[in-house]
């Protein structure tokens, strides 16, 4: 199943702990199945040293993204807000994120998430970046915001999309965003597999979420970049093309939002 072209996995966490025993084994294995470039979103401000050793560390081939993860945002937003802005200043990030709406686990903060989104989307025009949003149960909001903020002026990629028909719908109508497709493509409840190929290849981008969202054959697994090639393979079969033009257009998706 490995394909002759590069591909680029652009959204993994390998800072995570679950890498801390094997990330050089976990490179090499992605390596041989021929992914070469690794895009990291951030999480919060405990992750930001985590991060960005990897980066520093494999700077070559991982990519650096900064921004606060809607799960993380709680009372103390605005403060975790201005530590993540000024690391802007600090080093060159290829995109705002992992930033977002999740309404799936706790409705707690909804209103402090909406006004760390619409900030982080202003980051995103300032300083001519693109997207990484998490949208979960969430998309009216997170289009709302788009819109109030100006999706004209914005970019980027709704990371994981798993939504309905009509969201899909609503996403290609974003002119300057693409989809992030991982394992969930490969599931059998996955029901978006039966209207993706509505998105021209031009929009979509492999990734894998890992160490998350594994996708078949090794689900019940830890993720990993490697398993990307079966994520390329399903949307070969969705589009009824062959693997190699579904990762050469990708990563030149990739490359072109991320400046890669």
């Amino acid at each position: 199943m490995e394909s002759c072209f590069m591909a680029i996995d652009t959204h993994t966490h390998l800072f995570s702990e679950e890498f801390d025993f094997d990330i050089q084994e976990t490179f090499q294995r992605a390596f041989e199945n021929g992914i070469r470039k690794f895009c990291i979103p951030n999480i919060d401000v405990e992750s930001i040293p985590r991060l960005k050793n990897l980066c520093d560390n494999y700077s070559q081939f991982c990519f650096p993204m900064m921004g606060l993860h809607p799960t993380c945002v709680k009372e103390n937003f605005e403060k975790d807000l201005k530590i993540i802005h000024d690391e802007f200043e600090k080093g060159r990030y290829i995109a705002v994120g992992e930033i977002g709406i999740d309404l799936y686990w706790d409705k707690t903060f909804i209103k402090e998430q909406i006004k760390a989104f619409e900030e982080q989307l202003n980051w995103s025009i300032e300083m001519n970046l693109p997207l990484a949003i998490h949208t979960r149960n969430a998309f009216p909001p997170v289009f709302e915001s788009l819109h109030k903020i100006g999706v004209n002026k914005l970019r980027g990629v709704f990371h994981s999309f798993g939504g309905r028909k009509d969201d899909l719908e609503e996403i290609l109508k974003c002119e300057h965003f693409m989809l992030g497709i991982n394992g969930v493509v490969t599931y059998k409840k996955a029901g978006f597999q039966d209207y993706l190929s509505l998105a021209p290849l031009e929009r979509i981008l492999l990734e894998t979420d890992a160490p998350y969202l594994t996708p078949v054959p090794f689900r019940g697994k830890r993720n990993e970049p490697a398993y990307i090639i079966y994520i390329a393979q399903k949307i070969a079969e969705i589009y009824n093309l062959p693997i190699d033009t579904i990762i050469k257009k990708t990563t030149e998706n990739a490359c072109q939002l991320f400046g890669i």
